[in-house]
C-alpha cells in the first residue's frame, strides 16, 4: 500500500504539484467561471510545479544521496553504476534509501567490532609470543654468562648448565617449528594427502609413541570398550597423527596421576566418523572452552608452562581439522575430565 513515507521523488513531486495546482485553478475559476479555464490553469500550474519540484529534488536532494551511495560502495562508478545512479536511484523512496544507509552502517559497525577484537587478539598474541620467546632465551643467556664467568672450569656445573641450555634451545626450536606449521596451515599452503586408513591402528601407534610419558605419570592409555572394531577413514594420515599426538599428550599431562586416557571412534552416518580423546583429569572451566584452541592461550599460565610445550598444539589441531572441512568440539567439566572430538570422512571407495 502506497503511503507518503514511501513516495518516490516523481510521486512526491506529482502529489505536491496536485495540491498546489488545485487551489490555484480553483481561485482562477472563481475569477472567471469557465470550466476550460479551470482545466488549463490546473494543467499548466501542475505541470510547472511538478517540473520545478522534481528538478529541485533530483538536483539538490538525490545528488547528495548519489554521493552517499558512492561513499557507501567506495568505488568509482562504472557505466552501469552511472546508469543506476541516474535512472534507478531516483525511483527509490526515502525509506528505501534510509534502509540502505542503515544496512551499511550496521555492516561497518560489525567490521569495526571485528577489527577491535582482532587488534586485542593481536596484542595478546604478541605479548604471549614475547613471553614464550623470552623465557628460554633469558635462561640460555644466564647459563652462557655463568659459564663464561668461570663456571666452565667446573666439569659437573658446566655439564649441567649445557644440558639445561640444550633443553631451552630445543624448546625454542619446537616453538619456531610450531609457529611455522601454524602459519602454513592458516595461509592454506599445507597440502593434504588423503588416504584410507584404520583410525584405531593410528591411535594405537600414537599411544605406543607416548607410552613412556604415560608410564612416568601412571596414566593408562587404551581404546574405549566397544570401539575396537576397525573403522576406515579418509584423511591425511600424518596430519591426523599430529592431531592425535597433541590431544593425547595434553590428556596425559593434564590427566590425574594413575588416571586414564581413552580413545573412541564411532560411525555417525555412512559418510562420517567421530573420533574422541578423553581424560579424567582436572578439566577445563566453561569460560575457557571457547578460547582453548587459540594460539598460546593457557587456562593456567604457571602450570601450563611448567608442563612444557609451545602453547600452539591445540591451535595446530584446530587448523588441521578445519583443513579437513570439520571442527574440533570440546566437552569438559572441572575435576571430572575433558573430551576432545572431531569428525573425519568415512572410507572412500
Amino acid at each position: 500500500m502506497l503511503t507518503k513515507k514511501n513516495f518516490s521523488p516523481r510521486q512526491l513531486a506529482g502529489f505536491t504539484a496536485f495540491f498546489i495546482a488545485l487551489p490555484v485553478a480553483a481561485g482562477i475559476f472563481l475569477l472567471k467561471p469557465l470550466w476550460w479555464v479551470f482545466v488549463m490553469a490546473f494543467v499548466i500550474v501542475m505541470a510547472g510545479s511538478y517540473a520545478l519540484i522534481l528538478y529541485t529534488l533530483q538536483r539538490f536532494i538525490y545528488r547528495k544521496i548519489k554521493l552517499i551511495y558512492k561513499f557507501i560502495y567506495q568505488t568509482k562508478a562504472s557505466k552501469r553504476e552511472e546508469f543506476y545512479y541516474k535512472n534507478l536511484l531516483p525511483q527509490k523512496s526515502m525509506d528505501e534509501v534510509s534502509e540502505d544507509v542503515e544496512k551499511w552502517a550496521e555492516q561497518k559497525k560489525k567490521e569495526i567490532e571485528i577489527l577491535k577484537a582482532n587488534e586485542a587478539y593481536r596484542k595478546e598474541f604478541l605479548q604471549n609470543l614475547s613471553h614464550e620467546l623470552k623465557t628460554p632465551i633469558f635462561a640460555i643467556q644466564g647459563y652462557v654468562e655463568t659459564l663464561l664467568a668461570g663456571a666452565a672450569e667446573n666439569t659437573e656445573v658446566s655439564t649441567k648448565f649445557l644440558n639445561n641450555t640444550s633443553k631451552n634451545v630445543s624448546r625454542l626450536v619446537n616453538l619456531l617449528n610450531d609457529l611455522d606449521e601454524i602459519t602454513r596451515l592458516e595461509s592454506g599452503e599445507q597440502i593434504l594427502y588423503k588416504e584410507n586408513f584404520v583410525i584405531q591402528d593410528l591411535v594405537r601407534e600414537v599411544f605406543d609413541s607416548l607410552s613412556l610419558l604415560a608410564t612416568n605419570r601412571g596414566v593408562r592409555l587404551g581404546l574405549k570398550k566397544g570401539c575396537e572394531a576397525p573403522i576406515v577413514v579418509f584423511a591425511d594420515k600424518e596430519k591426523i597423527r599430529q592431531v592425535l599426538i597433541n590431544l593425547t599428550d595434553n590428556a596425559i599431562k593434564y590427566g590425574k596421576t594413575n588416571g586414564n586416557v581413552t580413545a573412541s571412534a564411532y560411525i555417525t552416518d555412512e559418510r562420517h566418523v567421530l573420533v574422541e580423546i578423553s581424560d579424567d583429569g582436572i578439566g577445563i572451566a566453561e569460560e575457557h572452552i571457547p578460547r582453548i584452541s587459540e594460539r598460546f592461550y593457557r587456562t593456567d599460565a604457571a602450570r601450563s608452562r611448567k608442563e612444557g610445550g609451545s602453547g600452539l598444539g591445540l591451535a595446530i589441531c584446530k587448523h588441521i581439522i578445519e583443513a579437513h572441512g570439520q571442527s574440533i568440539h570440546i566437552r569438559s567439566k572441572p575435576d571430572v575430565g575433558t573430551t576432545f572430538g572431531f569428525i573425519l570422512n568415512a572410507k572412500k571407495e
